[in-house]
């Protein structure tokens, strides 16, 4: 799609004579064009980033006076809590807090209950209740960590830190989501030096938090959609659910919706805990590596995420599932334009990729089984191999008056159909190394003078309401991706005893209006200050998304 050129007209004159001279005038009218125009820019560069803009990380160090009952009675202590919580996240999107470490002070009285022997050592764990609140809804977590083993003191408190993993909480709406510590179980056990169980039964002390705590026991609050000055989040939304079903052949649209804006009344949904939503996220077992090497060295525009989903074959009335597989991308420029009339804020972005798969520009391997006429089972391992250059090309407006847009993105890939491995009804069948489409698969183009050639084309669509974070998919934090293929006949598929299997599969499989519908997960940047956020340690994506029928 070409960019409009043009910027508006300068306003006409009127008859009536300026209260101050034409030059400050024009100089006026200027100035609020290019405030306009800067806002607008502003508005869909937040759905097109330049770069990923990773949320920041407000780091948290409270301590807390609890009251601990031990059998000798009730007993002061202190709780100290530590964790790394996002600065901002969209609706929808996990709140992950990390490095998170619980560290009670119990008084002397604890070691003394215990009866632990001289030279014996103190384990812990953990059991902390933390409470989430959103606009009067709230829900209840637990956080569970487990201590080092600690010498006994000969005198004075007994310390001991617990560290580990937390569940993630999701806001369901937009509003400060506050988190804040409540009750907290203290699991004691002695044991000697040699690991072996003491005599000692193991303690569990019950402590609450004192009435007169500061601030309740808040730990943190996290702005959902807006900050809590009520201006919209900069960070963008995450995957948005759609609705649509990859069996019927014709394409779905998105149904993130946005989930609240100023002055409107908020969800009272609580908080869901422990989770994405499901069906969105799943762990790294089983999915190849996706991370920038020596042979692939990143930029400070780089990103890398995985893609996953199905592709309907007309034929067999089935679907395929494409596994977790990693693409790399290099981000373009971002331009922007006025419209000829000037009441829409055009925006452009053209960036290009490549599948990504053991040094090679492939998807990982897939296997899929069909019935070749019919009723003969036959199952075929494969992979979709590029052949050509990625390109992700974005597109948006953005009224001018009412600061609501949209954003188009197609991704457009040459890619041939490699069929590695073939057997029929039980039987394998060496299919050799050339087993492939004689083609690339191809979907109608919208722009065919642009972009001519065979290739696979996917869309998604994101939106944007002024006053709320954007919804649908966005390149950086991903979502829902379809389109339509034709899948052409195959091509170089011989047996070793020089059987041409082509027609078999040419016969199963090949045919048009094959749905597809794909889901693209978080993107990870390699540069960014707090890419910990959205990382691991070695710069790959943390999420990993999840194929939605």
């Amino acid at each position: 799609m070409k960019r409009p050129r043009g910027v508006p007209s300068a306003p006409a004159r009127t008859k009536q004579r300026p209260a101050f001279p034409r030059a400050a005038a024009r100089r006026t009218a200027h100035v609020r064009a290019r405030t306009a125009t800067t806002a607008a820019f502003v508005v869909l560069a937040a759905m097109v980033p330049a770069a990923v803009a990773a949320a920041g990380t407000q780091q948290v160090d409270t301590t807390l006076p609890y009251v601990c009952t031990l059998p000798s009675g009730q007993r002061q202590a202190t709780v100290r809590v530590s964790a790394a919580f996002p600065d901002r996240v969209a609706p929808g999107e996990a709140i992950r807090p990390s490095d998170v470490t619980t560290t009670v002070e119990l008084p002397a009285e604890a070691v003394t209950d215990l009866k632990a022997p001289e030279g014996a050592g103190i384990t812990a764990a953990t059991r902390l209740s933390v409470g989430v609140a959103q606009n009067d809804a709230t829900a209840e977590a637990t956080w569970h960590g487990t201590a080092a083993p600690v010498a006994v003191p000969g005198s004075g408190p007994l310390t001991l830190s617990a560290t580990g993993d937390v569940p993630s909480v999701t806001g369901q709406s937009a509003g400060d989501l506050t988190i804040s510590a409540g009750n907290l179980a203290v699991d004691l056990a002695v044991t000697t030096t040699d690991g072996a169980g003491a005599g000692p039964a193991p303690l569990t002390v019950a402590c609450t938090l004192d009435k007169d705590a500061s601030g309740h026991g808040l730990l943190a609050t996290v702005p959902v959609g807006f900050t809590s000055g009520g201006s919209p989040s900069s960070s963008p939304s995450g995957p948005s659910s759609p609705s649509g079903s990859a069996t019927p052949s014709g394409s779905s649209s998105p149904s993130g919706q946005p989930s609240g804006q100023p002055g409107a009344p908020q969800s009272r949904r609580a908080p869901r805990i422990a989770g994405d939503t499901p069906g969105t996220t799943t762990d790294r077992d089983g999915v190849a590596p996706c991370k920038y090497d020596e042979h692939h060295p990143a930029t400070t525009r780089s990103l890398d995420t995985y893609v996953t989903g199905y592709t309907n074959v007309r034929k067999q009335k089935a679907a395929t599932l494409l596994p977790p597989s990693c693409t790399f991308i290099e981000q373009g420029d971002l331009l922007g334009s006025l419209s000829p009339d000037g009441s829409q804020y055009l925006l452009t972005q053209h960036s290009e990729g490549q599948f990504y798969y053991r040094q090679g520009a492939s998807t990982a391997p897939f296997t899929a089984t069909f019935l070749t006429f019919d009723f003969v089972p036959a199952t075929a391992t494969m992979v979709l191999e590029q052949t050509g250059p990625l390109t992700v090309d974005s597109v948006g407006a953005l009224d001018m008056s009412t600061f609501g847009g949209s954003l188009d993105t197609y991704i457009r890939v040459p890619v041939v159909l490699h069929v590695t491995s073939l057997s029929v009804n039980g039987t394998p069948l060496d299919v050799g190394a050339s087993c492939r489409t004689r083609t690339s698969l191809r979907s109608p183009d919208p722009d065919p003078a642009q972009h001519p050639g065979d290739h696979l084309l996917v869309k998604g669509h994101g939106e944007y309401v002024g006053g709320m974070p954007a919804t649908g998919y966005q390149l950086s934090s991903g979502g829902e991706l379809t389109g339509s293929v034709t899948i052409p006949e195959f091509t170089g598929c011989r047996t070793a005893d020089g059987e041409n299997v082509d027609r078999l599969l040419t016969a199963s499989v090949s045919g048009p209006d094959n749905y597809v519908k794909q889901i693209q997960g978080q993107a990870c940047g390699q540069f960014e200050p707090h890419y910990g956020t959205e990382c691991t340690d070695d710069k790959q994506p943390i999420k990993i998304p999840v194929a939605q029928r």
